[in-house]
């Protein structure tokens, strides 16, 4: 079934891991780098409500929910690009279902990197 083409309005790209590279204080001791890929649509929500927001809890803003369509193309490691920021992924809300053909995930805002 998947989600419907009007809700997936918004464009994220994905940024994956790059292979570790060695150095002389061991495997990505000079920094993890991170690979641009493709754009894809999604839609983007807040997480919280805005009983949340009216209360000024500081993850309701850093937190959004992103739904789309299934992919092979996004981890729970991968990073995502949308509007000129970055956010990671948490993991213990990625929710893949192939079947339905959906995609369902929190990504929070990635502060000093």
């Amino acid at each position: 079934m998947g989600y419907s083409s009007g809700i997936l309005f918004f464009m994220i790209q994905v940024l994956n891991r790059a292979a570790a590279k060695g150095s002389a204080v061991g495997l990505d001791g000079n920094g993890i780098e991170w690979v641009e890929g493709d754009w894809l649509h999604a839609n983007i929500t807040w997480s919280k409500g805005t009983k949340a927001m009216n209360a000024g809890a500081l993850d309701s803003y850093a937190v959004r929910q992103v739904r789309m369509r299934w992919t092979d193309k996004i981890t729970m490691r991968s990073r995502i690009k949308w509007e000129d920021q970055i956010y990671q992924i948490l993991p213990e809300s990625f929710a893949p279902d192939k079947h339905a053909d959906t995609l369902q995930f929190l990504m929070q805002l990635v502060v000093n990197e």
